[in-house]
């Protein structure tokens, strides 16, 4: 067992062979393989996407994220020719003006450089460090995207977005635009799926967290307690609030689809499990959650099989006990299921 006051990012390790990465959608959506993973004794078990019904109960509550992935990845021409490939950062606010905006860009560009994209002029700004830059942009940047961008698919795909990817790199229910990755573990959702567990007695509710590019970043310290945790928006609906409050008051439980739920409903968990009036939530996310956390809302995750070394892996890790995740991971790879965005699924409960 891992100690918390010694807790390295080293410790979060497992081996993944490329084979094992889907770096392709299923040819069907809601075709995977699952993995239910009892928290309590560690036991596991294989079965279908279609089975998760059978692990969620009459009276349970499942949240989802309802944020849309833009099309976040625009490749610009600087005056001499050259190309500037640059990736739109997630929506921060509920007022975002996107005619300035930031922005992640490869290759060099300077303040005060004129980017063209199709008939429109971008000006650097400010470049602000770490390979983000402040753009200023006659037409609106969302706008633009949608129009000509493209989707920004996980760098570990190591490919170009296709047709297939503008549908299937999008849950089903995606609504507000502003993610610039998909919260990958509702990928595999179906409205078919959704409908039947709703037709079960289980309140589907939603929020929004606009996911950001920070979720594919390395953790580069070893000491877990000194990584800085990236911060994504989130909208939190007084809807969503009074549900988890009803289902907690009778004792029925609260699963969320994937970490990016589960870290807003985490984040705002003190509230949620208060007394105080239920109103609408809104802010910038940015818990991190591993071994040592004491869940206050969620009592179970859907979720993909996430890489090595990650926040995302220790989120799981913090929910499932390491102790427990870490064989179900060996078993994982062992049976050849498939890892990441466009992998299977697990259920944890």
């Amino acid at each position: 067992m891992i100690g918390y006051d010694d807790m390295k990012t080293s410790d979060f390790d497992y081996h993944l062979d490329d084979n094992l990465i889907a770096d392709v959608p299923p040819d069907i959506r809601g075709s995977s393989r699952l993995l239910a993973l009892n928290k309590k004794t560690g036991e596991y078990s294989d079965g279908l996407y279609t089975d998760l019904i059978d692990f969620l109960h009459p009276g349970d509550v499942l949240v989802l994220n309802d944020t849309r992935v833009i099309k976040a990845r625009i490749k610009a021409q600087k005056a001499n020719g050259a190309t500037r490939e640059l990736i739109l950062i997630e929506k921060h606010g509920t007022t975002d003006d996107w005619h300035y905006h930031k922005v992640l860009y490869r290759k060099k560009i300077s303040k005060g450089d004129i980017l063209t994209v199709g008939a429109y002029a971008l000006e650097v700004e400010e470049i602000l460090g770490d390979g983000i830059a402040q753009i200023k942009s006659e037409k609106d940047l969302l706008e633009l995207s949608q129009e000509i961008g493209t989707v920004p698919l996980p760098p570990y795909m190591r490919r170009e977005a296709t047709e297939q990817d503008i549908e299937r790199y999008q849950t089903v229910w995606a609504d507000d635009a502003g993610s610039v990755a998909a919260p990958t573990a509702s990928l595999n959702m179906t409205a078919e799926a959704l409908r039947e567990i709703e037709n079960k007695g289980i309140k589907v509710c939603y929020a929004t967290l606009h996911v950001g590019l920070g979720t594919f970043l390395p953790i580069r310290v070893d000491d877990v307690a000194t990584h800085t945790m990236h911060k994504e928006f989130f909208v939190l609906p007084k809807e969503t609030i009074t549900s988890i409050r009803d289902a907690k008051k009778h004792n029925k439980r609260v699963f969320a689809l994937g970490t990016t739920i589960t870290r807003t409903l985490e984040y705002t968990g003190d509230y949620i499990v208060s007394d105080d009036p239920a109103v609408d939530k809104h802010g910038d996310a940015d818990i991190f959650i591993y071994p040592g956390y004491s869940f206050k809302v969620i009592d179970g995750i859907i979720t993909n099989f996430h890489a090595p070394r990650s926040t995302v892996l220790m989120l799981t890790a913090a929910f499932a006990g390491w102790e427990h995740l870490l064989p179900a991971y060996n078993h994982a790879t062992a049976t050849h299921y498939s890892f990441l965005s466009y992998g299977d699924s697990m259920v944890i409960y």
